[in-house]
């Protein structure tokens, strides 16, 4: 069964993960995003080095064993003896009850000192599970009260032949979650009611510089592109370096694709901000089924120019010169050879 276990833990623990996404975890846990416990059967008899996370820093934990046999777990965590000198008693269990005596399975653990007088002390704390919170006091001999700590051990610190189990990869738990938190944030960015901005300069055609981020980075929009200020209001006419895009979302609205000849897509969108992430949807249909990315639009208020500094409108100007040049040329050749016939 020993050789299941590690797929049932990493199941089990990406179920967590489900689960819990929706919700927001207490800043000060010790615990990560879809950890699981570890007992003792599931660790091999040894003497491991292992990490163990404070809920606070009045003790300065100087080094950490954990002691395996049978299934039995236990720690040895050596703190400064002056530490050890001021917090003499740990209990298993939350102040109020070491206040109150109370026994059942929790016991007082007495620091004990090594030989030497300049040694460190160490407390000794049944662990009954790795990957999991223990809830402990020390006393304060000074105060004369008790202190709460919560302290976790973590198994992720443990050499890999100590383990009779695979560990979900935590690190990958905390980047999907970071992922989902930061495009939740971003849709709520998009979901904003997003109006043209007012601008005080007269109504006509220029162009303004953009930045585009998101996506795959395939993709990109021309820039500078065209800005457009009509009764007072800023716009803008993006267009992609992909015909695959159909539509776009900006705040609450939807804005179609105007390119209707089959080149690259086309939008003419508020422009709600200048000098300011704004987040906008456009759907693709690069990937088969239709999938909308947020990317992240950025228009420059100092870069705003004439409308012959986009790129197509400089293009349309050296074609005109191109034109004129070879219609002159053309000209000037037929009335060159008529005079040379005449001689």
């Amino acid at each position: 069964m020993k050789k299941y276990r590690g797929v049932f833990f990493v199941v089990a623990a990406f179920i967590m993960l489900f689960l819990c996404v929706p919700k927001q975890i207490k800043a000060d846990t010790l615990t990560k995003y879809g950890m699981l416990p570890i007992y003792g059967v599931d660790v091999n008899d040894g003497e491991y080095p292992v990490s163990v996370r404070s809920e606070t820093s009045f003790l300065e934990i100087i080094d950490s064993k954990l002691f395996v046999k049978d299934g039995e777990m236990e720690a040895f965590i050596s703190v400064k003896k002056e530490d050890g000198e001021k917090y003499p008693y740990l209990y298993l269990g939350d102040a109020q009850q070491a206040e109150e005596g109370k026994e059942n399975e929790n016991k007082t653990v007495t620091v004990k000192s090594r030989s030497t007088e300049d040694a460190d002390s160490v407390y000794e704390i049944p662990v009954s599970a790795l990957d999991k919170e223990i809830t402990c006091s020390f006393f304060d001999l000074q105060k004369q009260q008790w202190k709460t700590n919560r302290v976790l051990f973590e198994a992720s610190s443990l050499p890999k032949e100590a383990l009779d189990v695979e560990l979900p990869d935590y690190k990958k738990i905390e980047d999907a979650l970071n992922l989902y938190d930061k495009e939740r944030e971003e849709r709520a960015e998009v979901e904003k009611e997003a109006e043209p901005m007012a601008v005080d300069m007269e109504d006509g055609e220029y162009s303004i510089a953009v930045d585009c981020v998101g996506g795959s980075g395939k993709a990109s929009v021309v820039s500078p592109t065209l800005f457009v200020v009509k009764d007072g209001k800023a716009y803008a006419r993006i267009q992609w370096s992909s015909p695959n895009y159909d539509y776009m979302i900006v705040g609450k609205k939807k804005y179609l694709n105007e390119n209707k000849d089959g080149g690259n897509s086309v939008f003419t969108i508020p422009v709600s901000a200048m000098d300011k992430t704004l987040h906008h949807i456009a759907d693709t249909t690069a990937m088969g089924e239709p999938h909308e990315i947020i990317y992240a639009f950025t228009f420059y208020r100092d870069s705003i120019g004439a409308k012959g500094e986009i790129p197509q409108e400089a293009a349309r100007k050296v074609v005109a010169i191109a034109l004129i040049i070879i219609v002159g040329g053309g000209i000037l050749n037929h009335f060159v050879k008529r005079r040379f016939s005449t001689l």
